[in-house]
């Protein structure tokens, strides 16, 4: 197995200040700068001993730069048995419950034990060759601590009629997505839409930001608070309706809006120390939890090939629904 590669750029003492990325491409000319700009986001360069997250960084004369190029592995994910939940299967497609902590598809960091391992174990050959050597047959994803429905392609006919569905956001056909998530108080109106551009934060490239209008990348969610849980903390169970699909949309429009999701370290962490005016059964419960209190539970689309709408609902997981019972017993000792 080869190992990793440590690279150090040291830059000229008359070297003009440039960005981060342009000045590695310059020094490092055997390595892509798209390359390059992929280790600075997943942490992989230094400057002057300190990681940098920023492309945008500017970097100029006399800057040390450390660069850890990981070694190369099998860009084919290989198959790996897992205890699939299926909702759905056809020889064209097939739906999936999917657990929280499973990872969609192979990424830095997971390269085996995800989804797509699974798949090709449970699918074989029919996946090969649809939507890309890493992400085979799939048209849409969850975050990894988000649970519920997630259909896949088991061909190029069901890949291009699905991508086409999620692509026009059901505008124009059944296409359904709906999440149920436990939010810190209850947004107002009770029913509503947040319509908000979304775009990859220039601070932290691990996270969505709320962009100005015309910089970022339409994000439309309406919701509706169905119950109040805990009068005393407000923690409120909304069903979330998307009408676009971006990257973490629910998790950011809701924590934009004031009301996070319960367990969002990312988006939510401000409010963790709401969790103390909790009763002691939801506060146990929260943090046996320990992910965001998000789950996917309604999935409708017209079948690609025989043009019947399928629709499949998921219920609430074990774990947030031992969180909402926990929740409304209002348990306060």
């Amino acid at each position: 197995m080869q190992e990793p590669q440590d690279r150090r750029v040291v830059l000229d003492l008359d070297a003009q200040a440039e960005r981060i990325d342009r000045a590695l491409a310059r020094a490092l000319p055997d390595v892509s700068r798209s390359r390059l700009q992929d280790l600075i986001r997943t942490g992989q360069v230094s400057k002057d001993g300190i990681v940098v997250l920023d492309l945008s960084l500017k970097v100029g004369a006399g800057a040390v730069l450390d660069v850890t190029i990981p070694a190369p592995v099998d860009a084919t994910p290989v198959a790996e048995t897992l205890d699939l939940v299926i909702v759905h299967e056809d020889d064209d497609l097939i739906v999936i419950d999917k657990p929280a902590g499973l990872v969609v598809h192979p990424a830095p960091g997971h390269d085996a034990g995800t989804l797509v391992n699974g798949l090709i174990a449970h699918c074989g050959e029919s996946l090969s060759g649809i939507g890309g050597v890493r992400r085979p047959g799939i048209v849409h994803r969850l975050d990894k601590d988000t649970s519920g429905l997630l259909v896949v392609a088991k061909n190029d006919l069901a890949h291009k009629g699905l991508t086409a569905q999620f692509a026009d956001h059901g505008r124009n056909g059944p296409l359904e997505r709906a999440y149920l998530a436990l939010t810190w108080g209850a947004p107002e109106p009770r029913l509503g839409t947040i319509d908000v551009e979304l775009g990859r934060s220039q601070r932290n490239r691990e996270k969505i930001a709320i962009m100005r209008p015309g910089e970022g990348r339409t994000a439309i969610t309406h919701y509706v608070v169905e119950e109040i849980l805990d009068a005393g903390t407000e923690v409120a169970l909304v069903r979330c309706r998307l009408e676009t699909g971006r990257t973490h949309q629910i998790r950011v429009h809701l924590s934009h809006r004031g009301h996070p999701l319960l367990g969002d370290a990312v988006y939510g962490n401000a409010f963790k120390t709401k969790a103390a005016r909790l009763g002691a059964s939801a506060r146990a419960s929260l943090e046996a939890l320990g992910r965001q209190a998000l789950h996917a539970a309604i999935l409708g689309f017209e079948h690609p090939r025989t043009g019947e709408v399928l629709r499949f609902e998921s219920p609430i997981p074990p774990d947030m629904a031992a969180l909402i019972s926990a929740l409304r017993a209002n348990d306060r000792s």
